[in-house]
């Protein structure tokens, strides 16, 4: 038998980078290790131009632009080549964040050669001696929390971010376009106060919207402190330098915001508080996913063969399978899982540090790359949706009794106005309708007989099932552009 963990290219173990790369891909660029290594190679590379401008180490040479330029370069030009000379850097070191640093100074020595790399002077470059200068008064935690940071960030914001916006977009769309059709409601599986499918729709759109604007409005910290974050090194060694504020400007000039008080590492709230607000997403969008796919198998959605694939079923010819729905849940639930572990063991750290962290943060790739594919199953699901506008009236029709609940508060509301004879409404319409089917007929004759104003009874008498939505379509208009 073949071993296929033998096999060339490489075979995926993640269904991510194998049956659902496609849908998963975009985030390779923002949290995979290679888009780790290529950030902590940026902090590193914008630490040493933040120590040359900001005259915080006495002696450390001013940079030119060329010279900025080539360092950025090393970062922006960061390719296979790079992953692999990196990868044999670390397989010597057996320290991820030390091979950075010294395939970065392999880079400083090449400055030599490169064409049109001067320093300040218009002479040689003085890259190849700034040697010492990288990696200086940092921990690897100076590095890694930051790193993450703005891997994290750009994942969020460049990837996530616009899926949910898209869904949500979506949904609204739908809720706006079916505002006005009355559907049955449903609590506790039971018929209820009709609605509209489009307000409900909203209900859901409205929800994920509050979670979309709470992940918009995360705070990403971070810290350069050195080992235990008291910048002990720094002080002892520069002790001119205001080193709080050297680090507050670096990390703020990352777009970071900076966190004064840690141990050896950023504490990991914010990322807590982010991987909770994306499982809560995520929760909305699994009750969008069940709702659905409850409301297919009432006959209120017809999915298009189209939009689901060209087999529904592979025994039963009659059937489209609301697979995307399905596959929505399974993988909300997954990514779930992972970021309820994230959220709950990132911020504990033993003492001033502790190593757990490290395994779990190369995981949000994977919990991010679950909801992303679940949130793209669910849109393409909902775009394969057709309503079947006369399903939703027989089932209208089909229960009368849900006026029940019109009639006794009309009742009340007229008692309380000076009408006589609408005693006991409650129990008069449980009569009249619980566990039992009232056609248009028998509910018209029960108002007739009431003895009502003639205003409300002919408000009444005009009520049917499929009018009865109260504001439900205006409510609509609550949703955000």
């Amino acid at each position: 038998m073949v071993d296929l963990a033998t096999v060339t290219p490489h075979i995926a173990l993640s269904p991510l980078d194998g049956r659902y790369r496609a849908v998963a891909a975009p985030l390779v660029n923002h949290l995979s290790e290679a888009a780790l290594n290529r950030a902590r190679l940026r902090v590193e590379v914008e630490w040493l131009i933040h120590l040359s401008e900001a005259g915080a180490l006495p002696g450390a040479p001013v940079l030119s632009e060329s010279e900025r330029a080539y360092l950025r370069g090393v970062v922006e030009g960061f390719d296979a080549q790079d992953i692999a000379e990196l990868a044999a850097i670390e397989a010597e070191t057996r320290h991820d964040v030390k091979a950075v640093e010294y395939l970065l100074k392999r880079r400083l020595a090449a400055a030599a050669q490169a064409p049109g790399v001067t320093g300040a002077d218009g002479g040689a470059s003085v890259l190849p001696e700034v040697g010492e200068i990288v990696h200086i008064f940092c921990t690897s935690e100076d590095i890694n929390n930051l790193a993450y940071g703005l891997t994290i960030r750009s994942a969020i914001e460049q990837v996530w971010l616009p899926a949910a916006r898209g869904l949500v977009a979506d949904l609204s769309a739908m809720a706006r376009e079916h505002a006005e059709a009355p559907m049955l409601a449903r609590t506790h599986g039971q018929a209820a106060t009709p609605t509209t499918l489009g307000k409900e729709l909203a209900v859901l759109a409205h929800r994920l919207g509050r979670q979309v604007r709470r992940v918009e409005a995360i705070e990403y910290l971070g810290k350069i402190n050195g080992a235990t974050g008291t910048y002990g090194a720094h002080a002892v060694s520069v002790p001119g330098t205001d080193w709080q504020a050297v680090a507050r400007d670096f990390v703020e000039a990352l777009g970071l915001t900076w966190n004064p008080l840690t141990t050896q590492i950023e504490s990991h709230d914010w990322q807590a508080e982010l991987y909770s607000d994306i499982a809560r997403f995520n929760r909305i969008a699994h009750n969008l996913a069940t709702d659905v796919w409850t409301y297919i198998s009432l006959g209120y959605f017809h999915q298009r063969l189209s939009a689901q694939g060209s087999t529904g079923s592979s025994t039963m010819p009659h059937k489209v399978n609301p697979i995307r729905f399905e596959n929505g849940e399974a993988n909300l639930e997954i990514s779930c899982a992972l970021l309820d572990t994230l959220s709950a063991t990132l911020v504990t750290s033993r003492l001033q540090r502790d190593l757990t962290d490290s395994t779990t943060q190369r995981n949000v790739g994977t919990a991010l790359g679950h909801s992303l594919l679940a949130i793209d199953n669910i849109r393409r699901g909902l775009a394969g949706l057709d309503v079947d506008r006369t399903r939703l009236e027989e089932d209208l029709e089909a229960t009368w009794e849900v006026l029940g609940e019109a009639v006794q508060q009309a009742m009340r509301a007229a008692a309380v106005a000076g009408a006589t004879g609408m005693a006991d409404p409650y129990e008069r319409l449980k009569e009249l309708t619980r566990g039992k089917r009232v056609t248009a007929e028998g509910m018209r004759e029960f108002i007739a007989g009431l003895g009502m104003p003639e205003e409300v009874e002919a408000r009444l008498l005009a009520l049917t099932p499929a009018t009865y939505t109260g504001l439900a379509a205006r409510l609509v208009d609550h949703l955000e552009d």
